[in-house]
């Protein structure tokens, strides 16, 4: 078997269709939206699959992104959306090094889709536990495969699941809110688009320093946010000004995860009505998707104020739990809120590298 590229309609159905059948009466996956698939696929991301007698048993992307290759420090062959029957892993991850190989690839690294910083990941424990949106679930034998052939560990990390307190658990002196010029903005559906750019700018500078970060542009946020607006509990949505200058932001949605579940990701027109008739069903429990504060402003206690705020506004919101997308093992500042709140790790997450060099 060998990697075949995704060319027709039919080949992109198939693609797609994969993970019904390798999660076939799993509720616990949650299935990446088809359309935002649908749109890499137009805009040039090179889509994969493996077939055994004309049936996909494997998909991958497989891509590139130079601002990630600077901050990894080599030419890196990156697969992502990768999926597989667990007989078929060893061709798969075949088809992923000859491609790097071929192309003058020093290493593979994934799955990312289409970056670190957006999605990916392969989970390592807490089977058990489902998934959610912006994060990932997967079979046991996922790293049990990435592992027998080589693969190693990178920027190992946790998700998070934290009840939500019924009494505040995060202290802030108020009296330095007008001593410093502060003030905590929330989220607002009709100015989203004027409020994107400020979050953009937070983004970027508050996960600079971070190993597995690359700068996010305008149109790459826009992608990430699409629909956005109408999903927004705005008093999940903060960030906080310092003399009229943002230094801090957090950003969690509704859980829809069992909806996309449902659905199978196929958020179709008539989907993205029903969801939007039902969404006050789904405010039971909510997701960090992130959170930072800019260098320079960083240990002065401005999340615990956001902190603060958002965990109101989940009480005031009726949810009952909060989960987080993962954090690395190395950055114990923000797993430390959700150890405050009563949390505790939930999925362990990691993704692989390999080198390519003979």
């Amino acid at each position: 078997m060998t990697l075949q590229p995704v060319e027709s309609r039919r080949d992109l159905r198939d693609f797609l269709a994969l993970t019904d059948r390798v999660y076939a009466g799993e509720p616990r996956f949650i299935p990446p939206l088809h359309a935002q698939v649908r749109t890499w696929h137009r805009q040039g991301v090179r889509l994969y699959v493996l077939r055994r007698r004309g049936q996909v048993v494997a998909r991958t992307t497989l891509h590139t992104d130079a601002a990630l290759d600077a901050k990894l420090g080599r030419a890196t062959q990156l697969f992502g959306l990768t999926e597989f029957a667990e007989e078929a892993a060893e061709e798969l991850f075949d088809g992923v090094l000859a491609a790097g190989r071929a192309s003058g690839k020093e290493a593979a690294f994934g799955p990312v889709s289409l970056l670190p910083n957006q999605s990916g990941g392969v989970i390592t424990s807490g089977f058990g536990e489902r998934g959610f949106i912006d994060s990932a679930w997967n079979h046991p034998y996922y790293p049990a495969a990435y592992e027998a052939y080589g693969f190693t560990r990178r920027f190992e990390s946790d998700t998070w699941i934290c009840p939500v307190p019924d009494e505040p658990v995060f202290v802030f002196d108020d009296e330095r809110i007008e001593a410093e010029r502060l003030r905590v903005h929330r989220g607002d559906r009709r100015r989203i688009e004027e409020q994107l750019p400020i979050l953009r700018e937070l983004l970027n500078a508050s996960f600079a320093q971070l190993g597995y970060y690359t700068e996010i542009s305008a149109q790459q946020l826009a992608a990430q946010t699409d629909g956005l607006a109408y999903l927004l509990d705005e008093s999940l949505l903060l960030y906080l000004t310092k003399a009229e200058r943002p230094i801090a932001f957090v950003l969690c949605l509704p859980d829809i995860s069992r909806f996309i579940a449902k659905i199978r990701g196929n958020l179709h027109l008539l989907h993205q009505l029903r969801l939007l008739a039902t969404r006050s069903r789904h405010r039971r429990e909510a997701v960090l998707i992130v959170k930072g504060t800019v260098p320079g402003e960083q240990g002065h206690g401005y999340m615990r104020l956001l902190s603060r705020e958002l965990h109101e506004g989940l009480r005031r919101g009726g949810y009952q739990a909060l989960r987080s997308t993962y954090v690395e093992r190395t950055n114990p500042g923000s797993a430390a809120q959700y150890t405050a709140m009563g949390g505790r790790p939930l999925h362990g997450y990691t993704f692989y590298e390999k080198d390519l060099k003979p």
